[in-house]
């Protein structure tokens, strides 16, 4: 399947005034951000990725146009040739799309249309968000079931309390946001080409599409409660960071050679790298 990520918003809460970087090509590692997400899916058998491009997309560009293999991949020295001993993206197919400096998620969307609609089906994301979710489970549930579209739930990763409060103001009780019998909207999608006809003019995937497919009930929920991390401000990144420097990288699917503890489950622990 085709894999679509967003990556050319402002991200105004991940850059400084003096950079024009994107918020996906923020670093984790020696690689950013897209990267970890692309990866992510090849993992998964899906190596053919469409860029919604607009802001710094010259960044984007200039990185896979100049890719090293040597960042992350073992290589040999030899009379000045470099052979390196495996590739990263030797087998990936990437398609550069400017869909609009201002454009909005749906708009972006709309703008990349002519290379879906032969598809059944077709993978998204925001591209600044990492997960270990078995995405082959949420295909096959998605593809066992009538719905037009498929989303990622899972809770709140928030530090923030909840209060309750009575009728008469005093506090009933107080828990952690984590905690509570809710889940927000994690960014993976499974979708077919057709629901985008949902989208007007720089409409909005979630608000106009997935909410109208929500009230006609063709909208589902694959739930999740493993690792789950957006990197949507410089404190979300550092942490990412933190946790890669550490070696406990639950996202790199591709790399784990045995059982790690969910980042999310230390995190809650109180746990730092």
């Amino acid at each position: 399947m085709k894999v679509v990520l967003f990556c050319g918003g402002f991200g105004m809460r991940m850059r400084s005034t003096e950079s024009d970087v994107p918020k996906p090509m923020q670093m984790v590692g020696p690689r950013p951000l897209i990267w970890h997400v692309m990866r992510y899916y090849a993992h998964f058998g899906h190596r053919e990725f469409v860029l919604c491009l607009g802001y710094g997309a010259h960044h984007i560009k200039d990185y896979f146009l100049g890719y090293r293999e040597t960042e992350s991949n073992d290589f040999t020295l030899e009379a000045g040739e470099v052979q390196v001993a495996s590739s990263d993206i030797a087998d990936w197919k990437i398609h550069f799309v400017h869909t609009g400096l201002n454009s909005s998620i749906g708009e972006r969307l709309r703008r990349v249309r002519h290379l879906l609609d032969e598809d059944e089906e077709f993978l998204a994301n925001y591209a600044d968000v990492l997960t270990d979710v078995p995405l082959d489970e949420m295909v096959a549930n998605f593809r066992d079931s009538d719905a037009r579209a498929a989303l990622l739930a899972v809770p709140p990763v928030s530090a923030f309390h909840v209060v309750e409060i009575a009728d008469d103001e005093r506090v009933q009780a107080i828990r952690p946001a984590v905690e509570l019998s809710m889940y927000i909207n994690g960014g993976y999608f499974v979708l077919r080409p057709e629901i985008i006809d949902l989208i007007p003019p720089d409409g909005d995937l979630v608000a106009d599409a997935c909410t109208a497919l929500a009230a006609e009930g063709t909208l589902m929920a694959h739930r999740y409660a493993g690792f789950w991390q957006s990197a949507d401000t410089v404190k979300e990144r550092n942490e990412l960071e933190a946790w890669y420097q550490a070696g406990n990288r639950p996202w790199m699917l591709w790399e784990q050679c045995g059982d790690v503890e969910p980042i999310q489950d230390l995190i809650r622990k109180g746990a730092r790298p």
